[in-house]
């Protein structure tokens, strides 16, 4: 990767040389700013911001409110109320879609996801809805609506992301059935499959895609074709992909070969 030298004009650079050196401060940094980023190239806060949109569709970063972060950072060091505010709009359009998905007297089983209070918002006109979660947060949101009855999962407790896993959690699952479950993913592939950050949510998350009925992935387009940390399950497992134009056209072929309906929002 090419990056400009201590001195060099920045108003000189290309659009690819300006995009590898806010790539570079980004690794120096953690986390950039639309304001100061522009100052720095001698370009507008329009510009900056399509750059920052084109880097975060090819998983170089995540924009947040004001500028981005880093990828490393963003899971390392981003509490969940930030992570709520990342991509808001994008979440709202994708919950809309997952919504749309669930029917009236369902049973859901959903795992820990800011994407997800963002669908159980997008809930609120249904009917007669179960939702069965290890996610606090989640399980807050869903008490808002009295058309939910909520089951909140125990066991061990993650304080910074707020989820319950380990063997309590997953013994609870045995004695519960659901029409759907609703995962939210930070990797999506053909060939690696469904992927946490965290192992910790795994065993949790396989309980529930084998205790319900269909399974709907919620991942936008930077997702796909990532591999992280932790497997879940095969690409296969999914019946329903909810993902945002944009997305790896190369990788949305391979995984609808699988048998996987893709809806794009």
């Amino acid at each position: 990767m090419k990056t400009i030298k201590l001195g060099e004009d920045a108003n000189m650079l290309t659009t690819e040389q300006r995009r590898n050196e806010i790539v570079s401060l980004l690794h120096a940094k953690g986390r950039v700013r639309v304001t100061e980023l522009a100052e720095r190239f001698g370009i507008s806060d329009v510009s900056i911001r399509k750059d920052l949109e084109h880097l975060e569709m090819q998983g170089h970063l995540t924009r947040v409110h004001g500028g981005a972060v880093g990828m490393n950072k963003l899971y390392v060091n981003m509490d969940l109320a930030e992570r709520y505010k990342t991509n808001a709009a994008a979440k709202k359009q994708l919950a809309k879609a997952v919504a749309s998905l669930i029917e009236d007297n369902d049973t859901v089983m959903m795992n820990a996801g800011t994407t997800l209070s963002y669908v159980l918002h997008a809930l609120q006109g249904k009917r007669n809805i179960t939702l069965v979660t290890n996610s606090l947060q989640n399980a807050m949101e869903a008490s808002l609506y009295p058309s939910f009855n909520v089951k909140l999962l125990g066991g061990e407790y993650d304080a910074k992301y707020q989820f319950t896993f380990g063997e309590d959690a997953i013994t609870q699952l045995e004695n519960y059935h659901a029409t759907k479950c609703i995962l939210s993913v930070d990797g999506f592939s053909a060939s690696a499959g469904l992927t946490l950050y965290y192992s910790n949510e795994v065993a949790v998350a396989r309980k529930m895609i084998s205790r319900a009925d269909t399974l709907i992935v919620a991942a936008d387009g930077t997702k796909l074709g990532k591999t992280t940390f932790a497997r879940i399950t095969g690409a296969e497992e999914a019946d329903i992909l909810v993902t945002s134009k944009g997305g790896d056209a190369g990788e949305m072929e391979q995984i609808s070969a699988l048998g996987v309906r893709i809806l794009e929002t």
